[in-house]
């Protein structure tokens, strides 16, 4: 009985050895981290020609090209991601980058590029293309952009950081790993020593294993186990790229612009005769020139008599060029470098052999696709005009989403001066008559334009004319029609027909109706009270000045109005 208890015993106490065995034996392989690793080339899969794209902290959608040695970004995302300036000239397959002084050209697949006129060698193509899709070298794009980039290999791994601010850190205090997933015993994607740094992903993501989502300096992202890192902490990542400055002319007054409608030769002769019953006018803008044809070129109605003229008068002469000839398409003259090269270089050379001032772009009714290729033309036409000290300056709509592409703020950023059209809340195709420019929609586009053009470059215009709106009955419908009528015009024609005006607080503009031939006549009139509500605006907002649309349409007691607030 002994013989067999003590067997029993022994017995059990072997079972109980070999169950503890098994149960430390699984606690020492559950918690012994794992010593697989993981390629870095199986981790990350990356096609061969390309490599992985970690812009900021987050796996990008696209890759980058590799060719020849050389990392290649699509356009669109250098455009979308660190810098808007660069433009693709699709028609004619050459890059160009404008900063303030210089126009730089490459070609696909040259390694010489232009600045301005003089050419340069790179150590690579500065473009290539691939199908359609447009390539540009990055270290070509880090030169001009915002942005920075470290390249890695096997696998190919591209880290570019372009925002830059306070970015969670956390230091590695013991030596560890980064691995594929939150368990000690997923693969090792890299060993980590003790110093070394990790950026900390999603603020660490799911920590409940103990572990971090981080990401090495070398775009390695993974797990890492917490304990072995310090406290996180924000580290202020910064830039150290040096943005162009842009500088501009600004005059030391307030500028006093009206334009001046010239069809013909007869009329630049006649610039004293209207200017005589003007007063406090610093600059006139005659409606010169027009783009004639899709290769650029122009039509002019320049006079050096009329310059000379108003130079005498102590004017200053922004000559206009408009695109209002019906038969020109503006995209196909902006879109091509060719034809957009020589406007620019029609207007230079206009400017100089006549002694402008300045020139005013006046290009309206442009489409969606044109925008790119409009601003990249007042880009291009800044560094010729900021080279020959003549003043640039641009008319635009109020903004309203369907304009946005007008770029209104890029436009203050590279023109003199930016002229904010204030007028045509209701025009000749509006469905029901209403007031050209009521307070309210001036003050909105005061309130608007600033939040895009520095007040010391908005220059606010303001109508000289209103609109005299007729209702009526055709073929049994309504129908609405209207037409533009100067300041006494208008006056005249409210006498005519007994019509008594009545001021109207909404608009900040007297209105009056009459009836006529079974037709309705409404009108919200342009006078000194309204003029003066406006200049009130513009005065208070600080703004760089006036201009009228146009000269003529005013009686003469608005410039002493005008000049109250602009002087």
């Amino acid at each position: 009985m002994e013989k067999r208890t003590k067997l029993a015993i022994i017995g059990t106490v072997a079972v109980v050895v070999v169950v503890l065995a098994i149960v430390v034996s699984y606690i020492v392989e559950k918690n012994t981290p794992s010593k697989e690793v993981k390629a870095l080339s199986e981790y990350y899969q990356v096609p061969e020609g390309e490599a992985m794209v970690i812009m900021d902290d987050i796996v990008y959608e696209r890759n980058a090209k590799l060719m020849d040695g050389v990392l290649y970004m699509d356009f669109e995302t250098i455009t979308s991601k660190f810098n808007k300036r660069f433009y693709w000239d699709a028609i004619e397959n050459v890059l160009i980058y404008t900063t303030p002084t210089e126009i730089i050209k490459a070609e696909v697949g040259t390694k010489e590029y232009l600045v301005n006129k003089n050419k340069v060698a790179a150590d690579y193509p500065i473009v290539k293309t691939i199908g359609t899709e447009v390539y540009v070298a990055l270290p070509f794009v880090s030169v001009y952009s915002d942005m920075r980039y470290e390249a890695y290999e096997n696998p190919n791994i591209v880290v570019i950081q372009c925002k830059w601010g306070d970015y969670l850190f956390a230091d590695v205090e013991d030596a560890t790993q980064v691995r594929t997933e939150a368990s000690i015993k997923s693969p090792i994607l890299k060993e980590l020593s003790k110093g070394d740094r990790v950026l900390i992903i999603n603020n660490g993501g799911n920590q409940e294993n103990g572990f971090l989502t981080v990401m090495t300096k070398e775009g390695i992202r993974g797990y890492v186990r917490k304990k072995n890192l310090s406290d996180s902490y924000y580290d202020k990542v910064t830039s150290t790229f040096e943005a162009p400055v842009y500088t501009n002319i600004t005059k030391d007054y307030k500028i006093n612009l009206t334009w001046h409608q010239v069809t013909n030769q007869e009329a630049n002769k006649k610039l004293g005769e209207v200017l005589d019953s003007t007063k406090g006018i610093t600059t006139i803008s005659p409606t010169w020139y027009r783009i004639n044809s899709v290769e650029g070129t122009l039509s002019s109605l320049a006079s050096e008599s009329y310059v000379e003229k108003a130079h005498s008068m102590g004017l200053e002469v922004w000559a206009l060029v408009d695109n209002f000839d019906p038969n020109v398409n503006t995209y196909e003259v902006l879109s091509k470098t060719s034809s957009r090269e020589r406007l620019i270089n029609e207007l230079i050379a206009e400017a100089i052999k006549y002694n402008l001032d300045g020139i005013n772009i006046d290009f309206e009714n442009l489409t969606v696709e044109t925008g790119p290729h409009y601003i990249q033309f007042l880009r291009e036409l800044s560094v010729k005009c900021r080279s020959n000290q003549i003043v640039l300056s641009s008319d635009t709509y109020v903004p309203a989403p369907y304009s946005k592409f007008y770029d209104r703020q890029e436009q203050g950023a590279i023109l003199d001066y930016v002229v904010i059209m204030a007028y045509d809340e209701h025009h000749s195709k509006s469905e029901e008559a209403g007031s050209v420019a009521s307070i309210g929609f001036v003050q909105k586009a005061i309130d608007d334009m600033l939040l895009q053009v520095p007040k010391e470059k908005l220059i606010m215009g303001i109508p000289f004319y209103s609109r005299l709106w007729k209702e009526y009955t055709e073929l049994g419908n309504p129908a609405l029609a209207s037409e533009a009528v100067s300041m006494v015009s208008a006056e005249k024609t409210l006498e005519a027909n007994n019509a008594t005006k009545t001021w109207d607080q909404t608009t900040g503009q007297y209105y009056a109706e009459y009836e006529k031939d079974g037709a309705k006549y409404k009108i919200w009139l342009e006078e000194e009270e309204s003029i003066e509500a406006k200049m009130k605006l513009i005065f208070e907002a600080d703004l760089a000045g006036v201009a009228s649309w146009r000269l003529g349409f005013e009686k003469p007691s608005i410039w002493n109005v005008i000049q109250k607030y602009v002087n």
